[in-house]
């Protein structure tokens, strides 16, 4: 007889107080956070690029590189300005510094490394100081790393389920998409002859930005469903189809200029899908309690801690 009533218990519905979530939903704006997630990244790995073809004597391919840094900043910095409401508001950020912060770093990285692509462009477009625009343009390099970078950094230190189970790859999938979207358009934007190292970074972060994004679907296990459902899985489905092409189109795209724009446009798609689904799969987490509540349980079960985000 226990059993039979066993038998009859329904399965556990994973639901919080009054029916609401367990956390909050970020209250982040499309198109401006992924906008600024994708332009951010873009100016960062375009530093890194600049840098590299100024150490090796690529001039043609520096420039390019350069002023996508600085254009991919400057945007960026428009998309977050919108999305915190006033300016003052990033200039408050830059009050203090506090290494602990993902936050305080971002925005100081953000500020440091638009200020040196400034210069950096300026230089190489006047011809004004050109000491100083190398090394502004080998120190945006080094910026540019954290740039394409800390935005990982910044959604895994959430509390929200998909991104912060997910700080493992995050980085990864940030870092390759950031390099695969600068490869794009800086090979866009240098003569077919000079832009083979574009190609191949556009090709190498194509391949990183896959292999990084099917790594966080899948490891995940349950919190891993929202990057496969819904809204998201569509868009990250979207992502991989997107940038597979452009990748594949990139390491023959020498041929031809109109192979060029098409893998260009393909790959820039890509990493705009990437970042508009990392941002629903979060919200998509952070709807539904069992997100939150199974991995926490499961972690009691295990003996381990469970995990505070954030802190």
């Amino acid at each position: 007889m226990p059993r039979q009533r066993d038998e009859m218990v329904p399965d556990a519905e994973f639901r919080s107080y009054y029916g609401q979530p367990v956390i909050k939903q970020p209250l982040w704006h499309e198109p401006h956070m992924p906008a600024y997630l994708y332009l951010g990244g873009l100016s960062g790995a375009a530093g890194v690029m600049a840098a590299a073809a100024r150490l090796t004597g690529r001039d043609r391919l520096g420039l390019a590189a350069r002023m996508a840094a600085f254009a991919g900043a400057g945007a960026g910095t428009v998309f977050l300005v919108a999305e915190l409401g006033r300016p003052m508001r990033f200039l408050n950020m830059l009050r203090v510094f506090k290494l602990t912060s993902p936050m305080s770093v971002g925005s100081w990285t953000l500020a440091a490394h638009s200020g040196l692509a400034g210069v950096a462009a300026g230089s190489a477009v006047t011809g004004l100081l050109p000491l100083a625009g190398d090394a502004a343009s080998v120190a945006s390099g080094l910026s540019g790393v954290a740039m394409a970078t800390y935005t990982a950094v910044l959604l895994a230190d959430t509390a929200v389920p998909a991104w912060h189970e997910g700080m493992r790859e995050l980085p990864f999938l940030f870092a390759g998409s950031a390099l695969a979207s600068a490869g794009a358009a800086v090979m866009l934007t240098t003569p077919r002859a000079l832009a083979g190292p574009a190609r191949t970074a556009a090709a190498a972060g194509a391949m990183a930005e896959i292999v990084a994004g099917g790594l966080l679907e899948h490891r995940l296990g349950l919190v891993g469903e929202p990057y496969r459902t819904g809204r998201a899985g569509r868009l990250m489905r979207a992502s991989r189809v997107l940038t597979l092409g452009g990748g594949l189109l990139a390491t023959v795209a020498g041929r031809s200029r109109a192979l060029t724009a098409l893998s260009a446009v393909a790959i820039t798609a890509g990493a705009l899908c990437t970042r508009f689904g990392v941002l629903a799969a979060g919200r998509a987490s952070a709807r539904d309690p069992k997100y939150t509540v199974v991995p926490q349980r499961d972690r009691l079960d295990a003996g381990r801690p469970a995990s505070v985000p954030g802190r």
